[in-house]
């Protein structure tokens, strides 16, 4: 509910602080005292629109703080934590306008969008009045208020998490039936390539060991030319590296005294000599394993060619199949299994519309029922409220798509007429501000039992009316206000006489500006208003007297 409002520098009000109770608030005041202003404000804090007209003259900025207590609103408690904006019990909205026309919104502290402001403000309080913020003209609204007056809360949020499945299999499955005709071409392709590279089943490491051997093969005569010259160079004939190494080796033993440099010289030549024979040794045995094979080299090269020209048809480096091998394949059983998954997707979807349809016609069954009984103690309560030739009506329209929607099977629409031989219409369309009001009214007695929404705000709802009807009035919203909250401005002495906290707006005036305040009346107050209201300015014996026996029904 509602806790307290704080407006600053908005409209003709400087500063207006009010907190609120459970139950019945009436507002009075003279006309043009700034009655509205509170609710005004405290729909620009529930996302209305402003304009730059609605900062006090001479300030540079309007601030509108409004707090409620959502401990028992669980939709609003469930909305803020999905937005990460719950913090605790309670819920600080705030609306700033400047005086050049900018706008800014805050829920908890954090800045917000204004239709952040409007989703949330519509579960915790509900205007009736000419102005904007009137859920109940919402077809939205209206199925809420029919599902929760036939207790269909949880059925229909079942519903709508089975809609929402159906929905998503039903794209799925659309994205890859249009994808079909593209996949198939595209697989066909694909299928070509893998088994093209199956077939030439190229292992890690084989490239490099091909392209090796072929360089061997190619340059195979070059290769042993140059090792059978150097094998004579290392040990055959007269002069070789062998024995001239020896000789040197022979000489230098052959000098009596020896130094530490001759040593050094003898060690490095005995190491070369080791050396030599080691070379010319792995030469031999090179020779020795060595086989001209042009066969082996055409097959190594034609070998070679293949996977050249497969990677230069797919525009990659050779060493790259492999890595192309396993992508490929792994694109094809992708689409493959596309397939399968259709013919899973297209029997899901079958479950889940035969889910959906059981409980929809369960539902639809329900709301017909409920919508007749609605109906009824609708009509009862607008025959009490001055609108006997009022009738009310409950239009349940198959929808055209049958398909399953978060919705149900219907579309729900309050209509009246307000005459008779009228032919019904939506609420928006055929009644008046007053007789919406009271409409609204109506179906609020009605479905405050069920209702989510804790406060109902009634912005004059006895226009046009008086006396006994007045007091009908009076005591509709004194029932709605134990139920709940209920914010009422009236100019009638019987509805205000009904409501548990009494605020009288005012208006000082002075030569260079005009102000609103609002008071919360006591007792004695709360006497003198009621009489005021009852007998103009002049306030007798016998218009207090009467204000006190209204005051004490």
């Amino acid at each position: 509910m509602l806790v307290d409002l704080s407006v600053n520098n908005f409209a003709i009000a400087a500063e207006l602080e009010m907190e609120f109770n459970r139950g019945m608030t009436v507002i009075t005041g003279e006309t043009g005292a700034g009655k509205s202003i509170m609710l005004d404000a405290l729909g620009l804090a529930l996302g209305d629109r402003a304009d730059a007209g609605v900062v006090r003259s001479g300030t540079e900025r309007a601030d509108i703080h409004a707090l409620f207590d959502i401990s028992a609103i669980k939709d609003a408690k469930q909305w803020l934590q999905e937005h990460d904006l719950l913090d605790g019990s309670d819920c600080l909205l705030r609306r700033v306008i400047t005086k050049e026309g900018r706008s800014r919104g805050y829920i908890n502290g954090r800045p917000v969008t204004l239709q952040d402001l409007k989703s949330l403000g519509e579960m915790l309080i509900d205007i009736h009045s000419q102005h904007a913020h009137q859920s109940l003209l919402k077809k939205d609204q209206q199925r809420r208020l029919l599902d929760e007056f036939a207790g269909l809360g949880d059925n229909t949020t079942k519903l709508k998490a089975i809609a929402k499945q159906f929905q998503q299999a039903q794209q799925r499955l659309t994205t890859l039936e249009s994808n079909r005709s593209e996949q198939s071409a595209r697989a066909q392709l694909l299928g070509y390539q893998v088994d093209e590279l199956d077939k030439l089943e190229l292992i890690d490491g084989e490239l490099e060991n091909l392209e090796q051997e072929q360089k061997q093969l190619a340059n195979g005569e070059q290769i042993q030319q140059a090792c059978q010259h150097t094998i004579a160079l290392c040990s055959e004939g007269e002069l070789n590296v062998v024995s001239i190494l020896n000789q040197a080796l022979r000489s230098l033993g052959e000098i009596p005294v020896k130094s530490q440099s001759l040593d050094e010289a003898s060690q490095l030549l005995s190491s070369a000599l080791i050396q030599a024979e080691e070379a010319n040794s792995e030469l031999q045995h090179h020779l020795d394993s060595f086989e001209l094979d042009p066969e082996r080299l055409h097959a190594v090269e034609n070998r070679l060619s293949t996977i050249y020209d497969i990677a230069r048809k797919h525009h990659i480096q050779p060493a790259q199949l492999p890595e192309l091998h396993q992508g490929l394949q792994a694109e094809l059983t992708s689409i493959a299994g596309s397939d399968e998954e259709i013919e899973q997707l297209q029997q899901q979807l079958t479950e889940t519309e035969q889910q959906y349809q059981a409980l929809a016609t369960k539902i639809s069954k329900k709301r017909k029922t409920a919508a007749k009984k609605l109906q009824k103690q609708v009509e009862a309560q607008l025959e009490q409220l001055a609108m006997a030739n009022c009738s009310f009506s409950i239009d349940l329209a198959p929808r055209a798509d049958n398909s399953p929607h978060a919705n149900g099977n219907e579309d729900i629409a309050f209509l009246v007429s307000t005459n008779p031989g009228q032919q019904p219409a939506a609420l928006s369309k055929i009644a008046s501000g007053g007789e919406l009001s009271r409409i609204s009214l109506a179906i609020q007695v009605i479905t405050a039992k069920t209702s989510a929404i804790p406060t109902l705000v009634f912005d004059e709802v006895d226009v046009g009316i008086g006396g006994a009807v007045a007091e009908v009035v009076g005591n509709l919203l004194q029932e709605l206000g134990e139920r709940g909250q209920v914010l009422c401005v009236t100019h009638q002495p019987q509805v205000a006489s009904k409501g548990h906290q009494h605020l009288y707006a005012s208006k000082t005036a002075s030569k260079k500006s005009v102000s609103t305040q609002l008071e919360e009346l006591s007792d004695k107050k709360k006497i003198e208003e009621i009489a005021r209201m009852l007998g103009g300015i002049a306030i007798t014996d016998q218009s207090l007297a009467h204000a006190k026996e209204m005051l004490s029904h």
